[in-house]
């Protein structure tokens, strides 16, 4: 795999930090990434979204779902198990994970919910009223006709 260097651009440029950054995180990802546990992210609404986990073998107490420098992180360590137990066959997995997804400016965490083996947590993207788009009102230049009237009767 190529390897960029990212170094001029940090250089030549003010406030795009957070571009190279993201850039840099997708072409260090190994394509041999983990794919457990398998995931689905959805879009709700226009400004809302759902990531669901499969989490099938944990409890809430297992479960931590946190915040931190714009990447939410979903982690899960299970308990020891009593040894006791012999298993034929082992197949739901109850490895430890974590799992991490960047988010965008703007997107609050709203809650997560643990059921029927699912761990859902709601996303809502709120726009600042400073970014929102706004209609400007054109004024129309009435002052100026009423100048050249001054300007004509005081020349006479």
């Amino acid at each position: 795999m190529r390897h960029f260097d990212f170094a001029p651009l940090y250089r030549a440029t003010v406030g795009f930090d957070q571009i190279a950054d993201m850039m840099d995180r997708v072409l260090a990802n190994d394509v041999s990434q983990q794919t457990y546990p398998p995931y689905n992210i959805e879009k709700t609404a226009d400004d809302a979204y759902r990531i669901s986990i499969a989490v099938a073998g944990f409890s809430d107490q297992d479960l931590s779902v946190e915040v931190k420098d714009q990447a939410l992180v979903v982690s899960a360590r299970k308990a020891e198990e009593d040894e006791a137990r012999t298993y034929l066959h082992r197949g739901i997995a109850t490895r430890a994970f974590e799992r991490r997804f960047q988010l965008a400016d703007h997107v609050r965490v709203m809650g997560a919910s643990h059921e029927d083996g699912m761990l859902h947590i709601d996303l809502q993207r709120e726009i600042p009223e400073a970014l929102k788009p706004r209609q400007i009102e054109i004024a129309k230049p009435a002052a100026k006709i009423e100048k050249d009237v001054v300007d004509a009767k005081a020349v006479n």
